[in-house]
């Protein structure tokens, strides 16, 4: 089977999304405790798998988490790099969903089970072992309610940016029929 390369604008336009991505997700983030943080850094994890597929997808979350751990102070966990890459992957194997017909339901149900088992159950385990100083019923609690929000306000803006049409324009997708 041949190798399907990429062109060099969309490894370009991945690369920005992967910026953005760092900048969302370190820079404008409220954070009540040190374990929970509000930010919508999924939306460019999410678009990479709409417009370009389930590996570019999970390449700019793997990127964007391990670029963005410099920023962060707490140096690279491959544990916590799953859940971003899951997003981008699940957004692009579900992509078919959203090109079927574009909707906010369609749009959130692209990526919620990698938010599910991503980023709620799995990262609240992970969580609950390397700090140990709450049980991972609080954790999953605390987390369930922050990605209900963030899940919600990603999906919506996701959603807002494919009906502007901007990215058919710019050629990078065909739009729901």
């Amino acid at each position: 089977m041949p190798v399907k390369r990429m062109s060099t604008r969309t490894l370009v336009t991945l690369a920005l999304l992967s910026a953005v991505e760092v900048v969302l997700a370190r820079f404008i983030v409220p954070m009540p405790n040190p374990t929970m943080r509000f930010s919508i850094e999924g939306v460019p994890i999410i678009l990479a798998g709409l417009l370009f597929g389930p590996l570019a997808g999970g390449v700019v979350g793997l990127v964007g988490d391990a670029v963005g751990t410099l920023f962060s102070g707490y140096g690279y966990n491959p544990f916590f790099a799953v859940p971003p890459f899951m997003t981008g992957l699940c957004a692009g194997l579900l992509r078919p969903l959203v090109l079927k017909k574009n909707s906010y339901l369609r749009v959130l149900a692209s990526f919620l089970p990698a938010t599910v088992l991503g980023r709620v159950l799995w990262q609240s385990y992970w969580l609950s072992f390397f700090y140990g100083s709450h049980s991972f019923a609080w954790f999953l609690a605390s987390r369930s309610v922050q990605f209900a929000v963030t899940s919600a306000v990603n999906a919506a803006i996701v959603y807002g940016l494919l009906r502007t049409r901007v990215f058919e324009h710019l050629g990078l997708w065909k739009g729901a029929e």
